[in-house]
């Protein structure tokens, strides 16, 4: 009888283990195909809030997939 308990708590972890991991795939495939819309509106953002803006205004022109690669190089 208390075979039978384990095996259905062990079940159910790994059950929202899988839907933790298919909800991060879904946020990080989201990220991937708006990071720029979301970068510019975040630049946006902080342009608006900061006096100069020049910095801001500077990272949102690089596109997310070049600032990947480019990573490795710094």
């Amino acid at each position: 009888m208390k075979k039978s308990i384990r095996r259905k708590e062990g079940q159910t972890m790994v059950e929202y283990i899988i839907i933790v991991a298919v909800v991060a795939m879904a946020v990080l495939t989201l990220f991937g195909l708006f990071g720029d819309v979301l970068k510019k509106k975040l630049g946006g953002a902080v342009d608006e809030l900061d006096e100069g803006g020049a910095g801001a205004a500077a990272a949102t022109e690089e596109k997310a997939a070049d600032q990947i690669k480019s990573l490795g190089n710094d």
